[in-house]
């Protein structure tokens, strides 16, 4: 793809935060169109004018859309799909309801996010697991050599993040999955920086669950979220918790769970939000991941570029393949104050801390670390703009 294979302007005129700042942070929480802002209000009226209980009623058929749009994003089926409040619930909701006992092994990536390996260290002090962790490789990629010679019996789960919290790496996630089908092992794939800002495809991926976020590179509602579960997978082991939606309460002592992936969903839901999910997935499918995935990985690369000609200003990103999060330090200016200064000037970047990526960020010695992200929405005179903010706070 091109980058004028994208209608720039219009995107733009689609979204009304351009006005307000110069936003280079998807990596957090992007930019809304407006097309999303108006599912999400219009929503929330109809639910105001006749009751919640009647607008999903009336709404049904439009927001059980949801899951045909979520699995055709990633390549996956309806019935693979449950829909959840945040990346963070759908991973956790994917692996407590793994059967793992004392002994039994997961292997993770050095890149891995702080949330996901909190709950590595919870089940390994109540259930007995042990988090083994395969190195980097040269170049900062999880080593698959390292991985393949870690395998044995024992090995229970393979569970890494495909793009970290804190910087542009791109770990080889098709490769790690054909490594777990060969060696029939389940694949847990965290892809909450990955879904929006590249084609996904969960089949040529190979992994069994795949969780994302709805505000980042999706372009979302906050408090969205999904959860694809492969097939073969569903039935296996129950959600760590159910209520009569997951779980249909079929006679006095006893339940029926659900079939497919919405055994992880409850009752209870935020169905504004979801209209909201809906109307981004349609808005990046219309304009296509191949496009998308150029505009923002050559404005990323861009910024990468220049950046190394600013006095004291130092990249961090690591991997042969880097995406749309560039991170960087400026030596002397704590990433704070300089986060502050550019809000000053109306341009949006964030900050990256330690403990998000705490294997990471110990091996490769990392303080704080800035943190920008530009999107499709973006323009390379917006880039300019924070370069020369930078330059002249590095003065």
């Amino acid at each position: 793809m091109k980058l004028t294979d994208i209608d720039i302007e219009r995107i733009r005129a689609d979204t009304p935060g351009i006005s307000q700042s110069c936003h280079l942070l998807a990596s957090g929480s992007a930019l809304m169109p407006k097309q999303v802002v108006d599912a999400v209000v219009d929503y929330t009226h109809l639910e105001a004018a006749m009751g919640g209980y009647e607008a999903e009623s009336e709404q049904a058929e439009k927001l059980n859309a949801i899951y045909h749009q979520v699995a055709g994003l990633i390549g996956g089926k309806p019935n693979e799909v449950a829909i959840l409040e945040n990346a963070t619930v759908a991973w956790c909701q994917a692996f407590y309801s793994l059967s793992l006992k004392q002994g039994d092994r997961v292997l993770t990536c050095e890149a891995e996010y702080a949330a996901n390996y909190v709950a590595f260290l919870q089940r390994q002090k109540r259930d007995g697991i042990v988090i083994d962790i395969v190195p980097s490789d040269e170049f900062g990629s999880i080593d698959l050599d390292a991985l393949t010679e870690m395998i044995d019996d024992r090995v229970k789960l393979i569970a890494i993040t495909w793009v970290p919290t804190n910087g542009g790496l791109v770990n080889p996630a098709q490769k790690v999955g054909d490594i777990a089908k060969n060696n029939g092992i389940p694949y847990l794939l965290d892809a909450c920086q990955a879904v929006g800002q590249m084609p996904i495809n969960v089949s040529s991926i190979g992994c069994d669950f795949l969780t994302a976020t709805g505000r980042k590179f999706l372009r979302g509602p906050r408090g969205t979220g999904f959860l694809y579960i492969r097939e073969e997978r569903l039935g296996e082991n129950e959600p760590v918790m159910i209520d009569h939606f997951a779980a249909p309460w079929t006679a006095r002592d006893s339940y029926t769970l659900r079939t497919d992936a919405r055994c992880f969903e409850s009752w209870e839901n935020s169905y504004a939000l979801r209209a909201g999910l809906n109307a981004a997935i349609q808005y990046a499918v219309d304009i296509g991941l191949d496009a998308i995935q150029d505009r923002a990985w050559s404005l990323a690369a861009y910024l990468r570029e220049q950046l190394s000609s600013i006095p004291g200003v130092q990249t961090r990103d690591i991997g042969t393949v880097k995406c749309a999060i560039v991170s960087f330090i400026i030596e002397g200016h704590e990433p704070s104050a300089v986060v502050k200064a550019l809000r000053q000037k109306d341009i949006v970047i964030g900050a990256s801390e330690p403990s998000s990526t705490r294997l990471d960020s110990e091996r490769r010695g990392l303080s704080v670390v800035l943190r920008a992200a530009p999107h499709y929405y973006n323009t390379f005179e917006e880039i300019d703009r924070l370069l020369s903010a930078l330059n002249h706070i590095s003065r």
